[in-house]
């Protein structure tokens, strides 16, 4: 009690100092210009709010000729002013409660610090004298005591308000200052804070970028304790993980487009893709203007809590700088009435309110002021205010806008993060004050074990019960405590996206929880997040790409460690880890695979069934095998027609069988050469040509013995006609003019045609020729495989990096011998089926076998530069597709004919068809052998009545 009668005694001495003459030695040096909200009267407690409800303080003239004025402020913040909204609300809302301080009504104090450290420290003495004349270390007046400030804005105000009430040991409780400076209590005894330290958003920071793999960022921060902290500890995490930092700039806090245009070209000469921002929406806001007006896209930024979804920032039109942007905001939370509460105001209740509504509908709550404007502009256009316009000026306000239909962030209650904050700030001091008067006497915690009085108390005591509260959040059930000052490391993953209408909206695509175990604190849906330029894969931003196995790095002079080249090790040398400084010899039979990152013996090649070429090749083998069955099962449900007997159905299925082989023995070429393989590929291949050769051979000859009888029965035909037509010519001449002459060469022909003397040679000699000829080569490829048979060797010459795996013939005069004998074969048939080429039937079945026996030439003859000039399985391959080409060749000239008559044109399956047909001549009528034989008869009929008239 005596301490409060001399500090009562100092106050009153010091109003008396006041009053004295110049000469005295007490003057009041200053008058703070502050404006904010008071509510003191009748109220038992009292807490101090302090929002920076402007943007920046007016500035000034600089004039020192006259006595200095505390600055005003300017550039109204819709933002911060529903952050002051929410302390009022929250006030009224516990005053309303019957749970929560019943017996005590809360008032408060509230300043607007315009964001600017000089009003934040003004509002924090003229808090603590309790009068607007601010008296450091004196509290004036006998009113309701004061309990905590909530606030004051930014870390900085927070830091230069902490420094003053800490002197005091006055509680103070921040809703929105994250510097991780604040966290020392040597600095700041009394500091609290409802929203995680910087050191969690820093460390979660570093694992986002360390989680997308970038190596290569640039950095920019407020020129502030927040902006200067949170970098630092964000820098220092991720240099010691290797990542390198492109550029670190520093906004400033006094308007300055020079800086802000330096600061903009250097984000745009760099590489850095990814740029992380510590800064508040207000410092941040000049700089994004600037990139709008540079059209700087294709960056992805990496966003504090400050301004993540601030919309200062998210204007109209930042799209195309900012979307895809990823940050992290603090919990958000539903506030239910708060809503009503920011919509329910009077525009007369103070002059903020009065300058909130005058920016929000753009007019003026001061009827003379409107008046003055109305006249400023009537003089602008040289008119005259009219009457109405003298009743109700232009630019007035009615005061009954409606704040419902304002667009702007006051009224967004869609994102309460730093808003529930507040909330959260305001009850934690209404908990810490229902402790401090629910206490019971005996069991306090004070000396004694006494306890505090609500009406009467210090901060100090207050402050005990701040550090040791413990309540839930009404509505979101969050539990809030405090350790160490501070709350939980919570955030959420906000990634900006734009939505169907073109506007940015924030979606959350992750979570962080700082107090979980390191691996586990980072949970992020990456599919969900869209990055910039609409690109759903996160962008690259390196200085150099890794330099992986197989390479070394080549450190560039004069430049980060980051940046370097990656040098490709030589043959033989290889390097085994990431990023390797120099590369590796090999030694002794090893060598350097393709990557360059191991030593293996040399690669073994060959065509492999499992690879796209052998896969490739099999299919094409087992498809041609499979038509060729399919002609086989044609021809047998066909065997009794004409067309089938005619070919003789058994050499036609020797002939198939020959191709079946020649087509799956192609797949015994593949894979890895074995001694049975090597042996049975090249056997295979050369008896089933011999069959396929011989067959087609015997066909051929009988062509061509066909053609040659036929030209000879022709030429008989033809002297047995002239003959008949000398002799009908001279009986004409003896007398008998009635006497008809026809032409007879077609009857001829056709005659000859229809003696089947003409096949000399029968299906038993050709079949003949196809067993001998195929016996033959038989013979010749068991001696062969006998005497030096077909194995497998490694080829080690070819290709100093590889062992090729190929079968080697054994003998080079057998194969050329036992292929050679094919070759003749081919000759043989070409021969025949050339000469029979003209042989005039119905379906040209010589002109059939010449083309099919071309192709197989075409084949072979190209495949042979073609074997040449590869090596390895590519050998292989070429002779595959030689034996493909080829059987495919002789399948389909000479059965496909056959195949469309059989399927097609049943109705030319006849045995008339089958006959040949004669071979029409100019200026002569075709007939057959009925048509003439019925000419030679009225030929003799008209000579017999001749002779009768006579």
């Amino acid at each position: 009690m005596e301490i409060r009668r001399l500090l009562l005694g100092l106050c009153v001495f010091f109003h008396v100092c006041r009053s004295l003459s110049a000469e005295s030695t007490c003057k009041l040096k200053a008058k703070f210009n502050l404006s904010g909200y008071k509510d003191v009267e009748k109220k038992k407690v009292v807490v101090g709010g302090m929002f920076p409800v402007h943007k920046r303080i007016a500035s000034s003239d600089g004039n020192t000729s006259r006595v200095p004025v505390s600055s005003g402020c300017e550039g109204f913040n819709f933002r911060t002013f529903r952050w002051t909204q929410t302390m009022l609300f929250a006030v009224d809302e516990i005053n309303k409660r019957t749970d929560l301080l019943p017996n005590t009504d809360l008032g408060y104090v509230i300043y607007d610090s315009c964001f600017t450290i000089s009003k934040a420290v003004e509002g924090t003495l003229t808090y603590l004298t309790g009068q607007d004349e601010a008296v450091p270390n004196y509290r004036c007046g006998n009113g309701a005591p004061l309990a905590a400030l909530v606030g004051a804005g930014g870390s900085d105000l927070s830091i230069a308000t902490a420094r003053i009430l800490g002197l005091y040991h006055f509680p103070q409780v921040s809703y929105s200052s994250t510097c991780s400076a604040l966290e020392s209590k040597f600095q700041f005894p009394t500091f609290l804070r409802t929203i995680p330290n910087d050191k969690h958003q820093s460390t979660a920071m570093a694992k986002m970028v360390l989680h997308f793999g970038w190596t290569w960022v640039g950095t920019i921060a407020a020129d502030d304790d927040y902006g200067k902290y949170g970098i630092k500890d964000f820098k220092e995490q991720v240099e010691e993980a290797g990542v390198c930092i492109s550029f670190s700039e520093v906004l400033p806090k006094v308007s300055s487009p020079e800086a802000i245009q330096r600061i903009v070209q250097t984000v745009v000469e760099s590489t850095a893709k990814i740029i992380v921002v510590f800064s508040s929406d207000v410092d941040l806001s000049p700089f994004i203007s600037e990139l709008l007006n540079h059209n700087v896209t294709n960056r992805t930024w990496i966003a504090s809590e400050a301004w993540i979804t601030s919309a200062l920032i998210n204007q109209p039109g930042v799209s195309s700088v900012l979307a895809g942007t990823l940050g992290f905001g603090v919990k958000r939370a539903e506030i239910p009435g708060l809503q009503r509460h920011l919509l329910d105001m009077d525009p007369y209740a103070d002059p903020l309110t009065e300058e909130f509504w005058e920016t929000s509908f753009n007019c003026t709550l001061d009827y003379g002021k409107a008046l003055r404007l109305a006249k400023q502009r009537a003089k602008e256009v040289n008119s005259t205010i009219s009457r109405a316009a003298r009743g109700i000026p232009d630019g007035l306000c009615s005061g009954r806008e409606s704040l419902a239909q304002l667009t702007n962030t006051y009224t967004d209650v869609s994102q309460l993060r730093i808003t529930y904050s507040v909330y959260k700030a305001v009850y934690a001091v209404a908990h810490a004050l229902h402790n401090l008067e629910h206490c019971e006497d005996g069991k306090g915690p004070f000396v004694g074990q006494s306890c505090a009085d609500i009406k009467n108390f210090e901060p100090w005591q207050l402050m005990y019960y701040l550090k040791n509260v413990r309540f839930k959040v009404p509505n979101t059930g969050e539990e809030i405590y405090f350790e160490n000052g501070d709350v939980e490391g919570f955030y959420d993953i906000i990634n900006w996206q734009v939505n169907s209408n073109g506007e940015i909206s924030y979606v959350t695509v992750g979570r962080y929880n700082g107090s979980a175990p390191s691996e586990d604190r980072m949970n992020m849906m990456n599919d969900s997040i869209v990055w910039n330029n609409n690109q759903s894969e996160p962008p690259r931003s390196v200085c150099s790409e890794n330099c992986q196995p197989g390479t070394r790095k080549g450190i560039r002079q004069g430049e980060p460690v980051c940046c370097f080249d990656c040098i490709p090790c030589a043959d033989g040398e290889i390097s085994n880890t990431t990023n390797a400084r120099e590369c590796i010899l090999c030694s002794g039979d090893y060598w350097s695979n393709d990557a360059h990152d191991a030593c293996i013996l040399k690669i073994i090649e060959f065509l492999a069934f499992g690879e796209p070429l052998g896969i490739t090749l099999i299919v094409i083998s087992a498809f041609g095998a499979l038509v060729t069955i399919a002609v086989g099962v044609v021809f047998i449900m066909h065997i009794g027609t004409p067309l089938v007997k005619a070919n003789d159905a058994l050499l036609s299925f020797s002939l198939l069988s020959s191709l079946v082989v020649t087509f799956l023995c192609s797949i015994v070429f593949l894979g890895e050469p074995q001694h049975w393989s090597c042996m049975t590929s090249q056997v295979a291949l050369a008896l089933g040509f011999a069959l396929c050769l011989s067959s087609i051979m015997g066909k051929a000859a009988v062509l061509m013995l066909r053609a040659q009888a036929l030209k000879a029965a022709r030429l008989r035909a033809k002297e047995a006609a002239k003959a008949a037509k000398a002799a009908a010519e001279a009986a004409a001449n003896s007398g008998s003019p009635d006497v008809i002459v026809t032409n007879t060469t077609n009857l001829s022909d056709a005659n000859a045609f229809a003696k089947p003397e003409v096949d000399v040679l029968t299906c038993a000699h050709q079949r003949a020729i196809a067993t001998v000829a195929t016996l033959i080569q038989a013979i010749a490829c068991t001696v062969w495989l006998i005497i030096l048979p077909p194995h497998p060797v490694k080829n080690t010459s070819a290709q100093n990096i590889k062992i090729i795996l190929e079968c080697d013939e054994g003998s080079v005069v057998f194969i050329c011998c036992i292929f050679a004998y094919d070759i003749l074969l081919a000759l043989l048939a070409f021969i025949f089926a050339f000469i029979a080429r003209k042989l005039e039937d119905h379906f040209s079945e010589a002109k059939c076998v010449t083309f099919g026996m071309l192709v197989f030439f075409i084949v072979w003859i190209s495949f042979v530069p073609a074997y040449l000039s590869t090596r390895g399985k590519f050998m292989v391959a070429v002779q595959i597709f030689a034996i493909l080409a080829s059987s495919f060749g002789l399948l389909t000239c000479i059965f496909l004919p056959k195949c469309y008559v059989l399927l097609v044109k049943p109705e030319r399956n006849t045995e008339e068809m089958m006959r040949p047909r004669a071979k029409p001549r100019d200026g002569t009528s075709t007939g057959t052998s009925v048509s003439l034989a019925t000419a030679a008869t009225e030929v003799n009929g008209t000579m017999a009545s001749t002779s009768i008239d006579d």
